[in-house]
């Protein structure tokens, strides 16, 4: 139904814009071309082959967008997770499908910068002062190499220019949200030397009330602070340079936020009944280095430097309650530098790009808790039966065990240490091979060494049961005490650091077809792939080696432009083939008994649609659909019996995403955009019965209207209007729920010159 308001108000606006406004339609001239960088080249949207959602500043600003996790959701054939801290790309988590394996499969680049999986949802990924955002769907691993077997996000944030300019802008919104930024800059030497500053302070007390500790509970307190500057030396013509500085902080809620579903009506009183807060703080630090030099004839030299250093904590409250039962902390250092050098090339015939790459990640992370470890029953009665007992005794004695200490209380700590280095070289290119037919061709070699080692200390901070209180069961009692004593004695040890190295050679092959001017196809075929490397089994204090992965993708690419370019519709359809897939596998001793397998071997297939028309100077609408099927084929974990989960689809891979939108540009300065998006129902994990996974569609619809000055704006958003309630994700036993956010109306008030 909404989806069905939506779709009649646009119509209505589109009657409205070109019957009662009679503009003309916009001359090719008028019509604005998207260029897209990420592939390390600058090509036009309708010249790039691979399937990519841009969101451009123009968007950004005319549908109040604020952070990334509002331009996740509202592109095709991506989704998010947890809250904000993740999300999917064509069904494939960034953080693995089944959240195993150590790096990601997709990774954010803010300004060419990688930013670490862990602090996505509490790091520098806001769109103040962004130029533009390209999501990459499908294996980037020619060009990016590690971390991008299922895409790349690309943030790139606005460049200095020779020109005076300044804007600030100040939002006042539901929640008590307050965000107060500021941006500008101009010539230092007139034509050579340029700088940009931007600034953003944003606080909130956010959605969910804490009941116990009377407070919010997931407050934001974040600042980002970036310097620009751009040098064009009147002594070196067609070199450039660009150094970027930025620094952000955070104090804010954990990366996904529980409410209690035992509260009646609990959409719309959101509470938490946790005694410790559940916090992140965040500190990164970002710089990057970019030069270019014309060499003429066709050549440019590039050379892309960055260096990020991340310290985070996240603090947790582990058992839902008012009492300190379960809770812990989370630490994490992570500094990486990247070094890129790139050779462009580009004639009539020929144009592409061979590189180098070198990428040192150093990471140092931790844990502290007190957890509470449900009491394996069925482990215990299997010991009992070696012990001597029959199969009726043992589980009756286990029984009576597990009801005298349900769970095992232990206070757990760990120290780990990553450390990956990695060296590439890479090549892509476009031959024709007639006027209209072109050879796309690429490839890239891996060479990658990790290193891992960890230490970790656990101990029983219990009571345990009094073997003289079971009378002639003494003797199992005693028996049992020092099992259990032995299980977590066994997450107590030291795996010593030790490296592992691996090489992957990754080709690209596809042909394009100009059939006219303003209408190609493409065929490619790639490997994507993510590095193996060494997993942590906590209960058993040991670490186990696990492989590469890879995939083949099979994708056709349709560009279009009609109407003078005044529309245009583009689409992709792909098939990706995945074999020895990491998978997380648990293998029996209690929960904590998992770590990393191959065990995985499973296929996706899908498309995206996506239009946009300008209709007339006064109104434009665009639309996205994306459509996606994900399948393990081989899917075996050890819990206890083998269970086989070939079948099952990835959690969090909606089979569908649909979004549009729609401006309309009044006479007077008024203008208005009415956007919406819908997400179909998916699977938040892959366990036996997915049924009981499953979280339903939901749709969201957003607006905003303003009226524009020369020199000054204001507007009114609403974002999710109709308050449109749904579940990320559910956690039935606890009666916890991660929640969609709520309605959200605010005012914005900008200046600038």
């Amino acid at each position: 139904m909404r989806a069905f308001l939506l779709s009649s108000t646009i119509l209505c606006l589109s009657g409205f814009s070109t019957a009662a406004m009679a503009e003309d339609a916009p001359a090719a001239d008028d019509v604005d071309v998207i260029v897209v960088t990420g592939e390390k080249v600058s090509r036009t949207l309708q010249e790039t082959t691979a399937s990519v959602g841009v969101t451009t500043k123009a968007r950004i600003e005319n549908e109040a967008i604020q952070t990334l996790e509002d331009v996740l959701q509202r592109t095709a054939n991506v989704s998010l997770t947890y809250g904000s801290s993740g999300f999917t790309i064509r069904g494939i988590a960034n953080q693995g499908v089944s959240g195993a394996g150590d790096a990601a499969t997709a990774t954010v680049f803010v300004d060419g910068a990688p930013i670490p999986q862990e602090i996505l949802a509490n790091g520098p990924t806001d769109m103040w002062d962004a130029a533009q955002v390209e999501i990459f769907r499908g294996p980037q691993s020619t060009l990016q190499g590690l971390n991008a077997l299922a895409g790349a996000i690309h943030i790139r944030t606005q460049d200095p220019t020779m020109d005076w300019g300044a804007k600030g802008r100040i939002i006042v919104s539901s929640h008590n949200t307050r965000n107060f930024a500021i941006a500008g800059g101009g010539p230092i030497v007139p034509g050579e030397l340029a700088f940009r500053v931007a600034a953003e302070k944003r606080k909130s007390d956010g959605e969910v009330w804490n009941v116990v500790r009377d407070e919010p509970e997931s407050p934001q307190d974040t600042t980002m602070v970036r310097a620009k500057l751009l040098w064009t030396p009147s002594a070196l013509p067609g070199f450039e340079a660009r150094l970027n500085y930025m620094h952000f902080e955070g104090e804010t809620g954990y990366s996904f936020v529980y409410s209690d579903t035992s509260v009646n009506d609990f959409f719309n009183n959101r509470e938490s009944p946790t005694d410790t807060p559940n916090t992140s703080d965040s500190n990164v630090d970002q710089a990057t280095l970019d030069l270019r030099l014309d060499l003429g004839s066709g050549f440019t030299l590039s050379s892309l430097t960055t260096y990020s250093s991340v310290s985070s904590v996240r603090a947790y409250d582990g058992d839902f309650s008012p009492e300190p039962l379960s809770y812990g902390s989370n630490w994490l250092n992570n500094d990486t530098i990247t070094q890129e050098l790139r050779l462009n090339y580009e004639d009539d015939r020929l144009s592409g790009l061979i590189g180098l790459y070198y990428y040192n990640r150093d990471q140092t992370s931790g844990s502290s808790s007190r957890t509470r470890v449900q009491t394996p029953g069925s482990t215990i009665t299997a010991l009992l039966q070696s012990g001597g007992l029959d199969a009726a005794t043992a589980a009756y004695v286990s029984s009576l065990y597990v009801a005298a200490l349900p769970e095992v209380p232990v206070s757990y700590s760990s120290d780990a240490a990553t450390k990956v280095e990695t060296f590439a070289i890479f090549a892509d290119g476009r031959y024709k091979l007639t006027d209209r037919l072109s050879l796309l061709a690429g490839f890239r070699f891996d060479h990658e060494k990790n290193r891992f080692g960890v230490d970790q200390d656990a101990v029983f901070v219990g009571t345990y049961p009094n073997p003289a209180d079971f009378g002639p069961l003494a003797p199992a009692i005693y028996a049992i005490n020092a099992g259990v004593e032995g299980l977590v004695a066994s997450a107590s040890g030291n795996v010593p650091p030790a490296s592992r190295t691996f090489n992957a050679f990754l080709p690209k092959l596809g042909l394009n077809m100009q059939w006219m001017p303003d209408l190609s196809t493409s065929f490619v075929v790639q490997r994507g792939y993510r590095s193996g490397g060494s997993s942590m089994n906590t209960a058993r204090s040991q670490a186990f080696a696990y492989d590469p992965e890879y995939t083949w993708n099979y994708e056709l690419s349709l560009r279009s432009a009609w109407l003078d370019g005044a529309l245009t519709v583009n689409a992709n359809a792909y098939y990706i083939d995945w074999t020895d897939q990491q998978t997380s596998a648990n293998f029996g001793l209690n929960v904590y008994d998992y770590h990393t397998v191959n065990a995985g071997r499973s296929h996706l297939y899908g498309f995206e649609i996506e239009a946009s028309h300008r209709v007339s100077q006064a109104f434009d609408w665009y639309a996205g659909i994306g459509h996606s099927r994900t399948r393990f084929d081989e899917f075996q974990t050890d819990l206890g019996s083998i269970t086989d989960l070939s079948g099952l689809q990835f959690p969090y891979a909606p089979h569908w995403t649909i979004s549009g939108g729609a401006n309309v540009r009044f006479g007077g300065g008024f203008n208005a955009n009415l956007n919406a998006s819908y997400r179909s129902g998916v699977y938040t994990a892959a366990s036996l019965p997915q049924s009981d996974w499953r979280v339903g569609a939901r749709t969201l619809v957003n607006g905003r209207i303003g009226y524009r000055a020369e020199n000054w704006s204001a507007s009114v958003f609403a974002n999710n209007l109709f308050d449109e309630h749904y579940i990320q994700y559910e956690w039935r036993d606890a009666q916890q729920a991660v929640l969609g956010a709520g309605r959200t109306v605010g005012l914005v008030l900008e200046a600038g010159f």
